[in-house]
């Protein structure tokens, strides 16, 4: 089964844009952008909102053209226009060839995408990546924490609606040469409480 990933840029703070949505102090070197490349390559989907889409769309379709980019750029620019997207907005009228217009997330739709063939499914935008932590969607966190502090500005993480935990594995721990620190987790399944008193420190 496929996976849902988040994977996103964040402060040390936990901001993933300055209060004026600022994300010039994301430290992308050629050797974090070819590490992001290898992974969206093997992606099978990426599932925007209309803010990112339009963000993107704005440039990466002919990020390549110039002979002087940088490599790892361009191919960017051909993944992202290559691979399949799915656009959550219910204003947009028209995306790219690659792209389908879904106007709202429907729960059994996600997990039907999820029991496909193919590569993990890539939520960006933060506004959509809360929608479907709030709906328990996402199976992975691909964080990648930048060594800046902003003080301000929107958070990766929203007040969640509920104060249930939710319990993650840690996977993988890379440090970049910039000093950006991935961490990545996966959805932990909570096992049953033990029924042996002696298994429970606190007890």
């Amino acid at each position: 089964m496929r996976k849902l990933v988040l994977m996103m840029s964040v402060s040390l703070d936990g901001y993933i844009e300055g209060p004026n949505r600022e994300i010039d102090w994301h430290l992308v070197d050629d050797e974090l952008h070819t590490h992001f490349n290898d992974v969206l390559r093997g992606m099978g989907v990426f599932l925007e909102g209309r803010v990112t889409y339009e963000l993107m769309d704005a440039y990466w379709p002919t990020a390549d053209r110039d002979p002087g980019t940088p490599r790892p750029v361009a191919d960017f620019a051909e993944i992202w226009r290559n691979k399949p997207k799915l656009v959550y907005s219910r204003t947009l009228r028209h995306g790219d060839r690659h792209t389908t217009i879904v106007r709202d997330i429907v729960v059994k739709d996600i997990e039907a995408l999820k029991a496909q063939d193919g590569g993990d499914l890539v939520v960006g935008g933060a506004e959509l990546a809360a929608q479907f932590m709030r709906h328990g969607l996402v199976d992975e966190y691909r964080v990648y924490v930048h060594p800046v502090l902003l003080g301000a500005g929107k958070r990766l993480f929203p007040a969640a609606d509920t104060a249930t935990p939710t319990g993650l594995r840690l996977v993988e721990t890379r440090t970049f040469g910039n000093g950006v620190v991935l961490l990545r987790h996966e959805h932990r399944h909570q096992e049953s409480p033990s029924a042996d008193p002696s298994a429970d420190p606190s007890a």
